[in-house]
């Protein structure tokens, strides 16, 4: 699945369905052993394979808007940012961002070259963590 590209010059990341998957295997093979901790594992992959599909990142001219379904729910503006990272580059499996006055962490679920074509698009300015 390929990211869109709307009219509007904002980019929309298709899901990435790779870590939930690796996730749900790792918790089942882990069942075999203690079915607890595999139970909650493969839960825990479960809600991120969900969550691949109901969230949205959508990269705008002035910010990064996040969208559950068509209801956007929290928008940050570029001009807040301080810097950013994608944690593991051989399997990048997170995003760390700073804002003025908090901290944010989201797990890549997304098209992570996209990801990060867009952050060094529109967040270039911000000091980038490597």
């Amino acid at each position: 699945m390929k990211s869109t590209i709307s009219t509007s010059n904002s980019i929309t990341l298709a899901p990435n369905y790779n870590i939930p998957i690796v996730i749900i295997i790792g918790g089942i093979a882990l069942s075999l052993w203690l079915w607890i901790i595999g139970l909650v594992v493969t839960v825990f992959g479960v809600f991120l394979l969900i969550q691949a599909n109901l969230i949205k990142l959508t990269f705008t001219p002035v910010s990064l808007d996040v969208y559950r379904g068509e209801k956007k729910i929290k928008t940050f503006p570029y001009s807040e940012w301080e810097n950013w990272v994608i944690f593991w580059q051989p399997v990048p499996i997170l995003l760390y961002f700073k804002e003025v006055k908090s901290i944010h962490f989201l797990p890549i679920i997304f098209d992570v070259n996209t990801l990060r074509e867009c952050l060094e698009k529109y967040c270039s300015q911000n000091n980038k963590l490597d």
